[in-house]
């Protein structure tokens, strides 16, 4: 499965996560299923796997084990859908959000500056709108607005502005049409970094990545037993300041509110330090390259 996906962190993810083997545990971004086939060797025949994958092409992966099941949902919504299978608690969380290497290398699938494909990016492709409709619908001020918060632009309005421009004449339909319009705004021999920062922002602003990923976390803290592990690999700076952020205080913004006494109440106690790839990981596979591993554990 590895030509779906390589996946990151493998072994210290999994260890973060101090398996029982007769626990269970949810993988949220199933993808090739690389973790999932982690945690499954060390369960018992007592322990269960369930995995979340919105994505249609995720479901070829499934593993056939009766310990194992797989959810074709968005992992927003992992409460009501383990609810559903009757499962109230668990022992670990796993989540990887960094796009599958099957869906950047599948030129119709829109993610990737080097193929030319009609624009997509949608996760999941039965739903919402698509990077067509966030090119061609959003005026202005919202593309300004999505540029600079997602992709960390500071040349988001003329960015924004030059697409607005563009699109007066025809629809901008296509990878190479974006392309061209967006090209002469980068510096020289560094377009490629531009590109990549405004397809993050797109792709960001389609599959609402940083609310589905708020929704998660504030999820975990009911559905964590007491000394249920949660761990979570993000790949921008915008992920892991919230996965940071929630697992030292249980909330996004602010701080909380301290008794009498002085102490806080908080949901996560974190487990070690920051951890990244090593650079033989990274020698292995680039993708690796940018991504941060945390741990918690339910308090």
């Amino acid at each position: 499965m590895t030509i779906y996906h390589k996946p990151v962190l493998l072994n210290e993810t999994v260890e973060g996560l101090d398996i029982n083997p007769d626990g269970v545990y949810v993988d949220v971004t199933f993808g090739g299923g690389g973790h999932s086939r982690a945690i499954l060797n060390r369960l018992s025949e007592k322990g269960k796997l369930i995995a979340f994958d919105q994505d249609e092409d995720a479901l070829s992966n499934k593993i056939d084990d009766k310990r194992f099941f797989l959810i074709n949902e968005n992992f927003r919504h992992i409460k009501r859908f383990l609810r559903f299978h009757g499962i109230r608690e668990v022992d670990g969380i796993l989540a990887d959000f960094g796009i599958s290497s099957h869906q950047i290398d599948e030129p119709e699938r829109g993610f990737s500056t080097r193929f030319n494909a009609r624009l997509d990016m949608r996760m999941n492709r039965q739903k919402g709108d698509s990077a067509f409709d966030v090119i061609n619908e959003y005026d202005e001020k919202q593309l300004r607005s999505i540029f600079y918060q997602y992709g960390e632009l500071r040349q988001a309005p003329v960015l924004a502005r030059a697409i607005v421009s563009a699109r007066t004449t025809q629809p901008i339909e296509t990878t190479e049409q974006l392309n061209a319009i967006l090209k002469p705004y980068g510096q020289k021999r560094r377009e490629n970094k531009l590109l990549a920062q405004v397809y993050q922002a797109i792709r960001i602003e389609v599959n609402q990545e940083l609310e589905a990923l708020k929704e998660f976390l504030i999820q975990t803290i009911e559905l964590l037993k007491p000394g249920g592990r949660l761990s979570v690999i993000s790949y921008h700076s915008l992920e892991d300041r919230l996965v940071k952020r929630f697992m030292r205080s249980g909330m996004f913004e602010g701080e909380p509110e301290k008794d009498m006494f002085g102490n806080i109440d908080v949901p996560f106690k974190k487990i070690g330090k920051l951890i990244i790839p090593s650079r033989e990981e990274i020698e292995e596979n680039s993708r690796a390259r940018s991504a941060k591993l945390r741990i918690a554990e339910r308090l």
